[in-house]
């Protein structure tokens, strides 16, 4: 027969592994909703996010690229490069190439990836830029940004073949944001690499 010690030991491990099992099922009932509920917020909010995307997208290739009357979303194209990719998408009126819109990317900038979208003619000439995205410093290199100043505009109508994309202090013929020495240098990076790509086999 058990003694009394025994008993109480005997109850105790009963106690400990109930409670084990009361938090086992407890851990796992809130991981399954909260998993069940992140899965339904994802499928609920993946579509408005797709179609604000795809919204800002379009918005960029025009301000971009001169009038068209293609869908260039549907003609686009990417080319891998520098461990991401730029993708390209031919504007025409009337079946006639009239520029193409680069989205393009570096991560040079003082803080962190800044991308792009570049509209270049048919020569390469550089028609417009619009900036997608950065995480720029406010009141500096946000400048990059048309919404924050007139800055980039002085790249409309250059043609990097004989404007250097490179800023002034470093022997290029690009003025840069005052103060913000490093964000010049990224957008001008990012500039260059759409050029290069399109020169080099992103033309179709």
């Amino acid at each position: 027969m058990l003694n009394q010690k025994d008993l109480e030991r005997q109850t105790m491990a009963s106690k400990k592994e109930s409670t084990f099992i009361n938090m086992f099922l407890t851990l796992f009932l809130v991981t399954f909703i909260a998993s069940a509920a992140l899965g339904y917020i994802y499928e609920i909010t993946k579509e408005p996010i797709a179609i604000s995307k795809m919204a800002k997208q379009n918005n960029a290739i025009m301000q971009v690229v001169p009038e068209y009357n293609n869908e260039p979303g549907n003609e686009s194209y990417k080319i891998a490069i520098d461990g991401d990719s730029i993708q390209f998408f031919p504007a025409k009126k009337d079946g006639v190439l009239v520029g193409t819109a680069i989205s393009t990317f570096t991560n040079k900038g003082f803080g962190g990836n800044v991308r792009l979208m570049v509209g270049l003619l048919p020569d390469g000439t550089i028609n417009n830029i619009a900036v997608l995205e950065h995480k720029e410093t406010p009141g500096l290199g946000d400048k990059m940004d048309k919404k924050k100043s007139p800055w980039s505009i002085q790249f409309n109508g250059k043609n990097p073949a004989d404007f250097k994309l490179i800023v002034k202090k470093d022997g290029g013929d690009v003025d840069a944001i005052t103060a913000s020495t490093i964000s010049s240098r990224a957008f001008c990076d990012a500039v260059n690499r759409a050029y290069k790509a399109y020169m080099e086999g992103g033309q179709k």
